[in-house]
């Protein structure tokens, strides 16, 4: 009995899984407005009330796409107990990594834009997410300097950013294909040339 449960809750965990590989795709297509349950539902070969099982929003479903992108993207940041220049080093790392992932990057470049509206049901999500990213930037490079490898006349808490806003930059221009390629390079000389040791 037990273990028909474990598969039970595999398969489901499984489902999940796949809703929000899908729905990550056609928010990235057709933006949070734009895409419809009933698309994902077919695209993941289930019907409308199977996908509202997983999920009973659309807002929920953004919510849970954002979360779970976020979720794997800060255990990858903060393996190892990064801290000061290596946490630096891990968001050139990070862009790099986004090359290999166009569909999330798309759906957080549209999704981030579309959420500046109050109303729009990711616009809390988003305020949070970037205090956050950029108090941890921030909190990068006041450990950087403590160690005594930041430039003398650089401020953490505008380096931070700075930092963030010039990935989110980045990655746009890359979407659009207007000559940055190298995303993870742009970066790591950005850093470096606020630090006094090799990034």
């Amino acid at each position: 009995m037990e273990a028909e449960a474990r598969r039970g809750y595999a398969k489901g965990r499984a489902r999940r899984r796949e809703i929000l590989d899908q729905a990550m795709a056609l928010f990235g297509e057709a933006g949070y407005r734009g895409a419809s349950l009933r698309t994902i539902a077919s695209r993941c070969g289930i019907s409308h009330p199977g996908l509202l099982h997983h999920f009973p929003t659309k807002e929920s479903l953004l919510l849970a796409v954002l979360e779970h992108r976020d979720e794997v993207d800060g255990e990858w940041l903060s393996l190892g107990g990064t801290a000061g220049v290596d946490r630096l080093r891990r968001y050139a790392d990070l862009a790099a990594l986004n090359t290999t992932r166009r569909g999330i990057v798309e759906l957080f470049s549209v999704v981030s834009t579309e959420a500046t509206a109050a109303d729009h049901p990711a616009h809390a999500y988003f305020v949070r997410r970037y205090r956050d990213s950029v108090a941890g930037a921030e909190l990068a490079y006041a450990q950087a300097r403590a160690d005594g490898a930041l430039r003398p006349g650089v401020a953490p808490d505008a380096a931070g950013r700075q930092l963030i806003a010039l990935m989110d930059g980045l990655q746009v221009q890359w979407l659009l294909g207007v000559g940055v390629t190298d995303m993870a390079g742009v970066l790591r000389a950005h850093v470096q040339a606020q630090l006094t040791v090799p990034l």
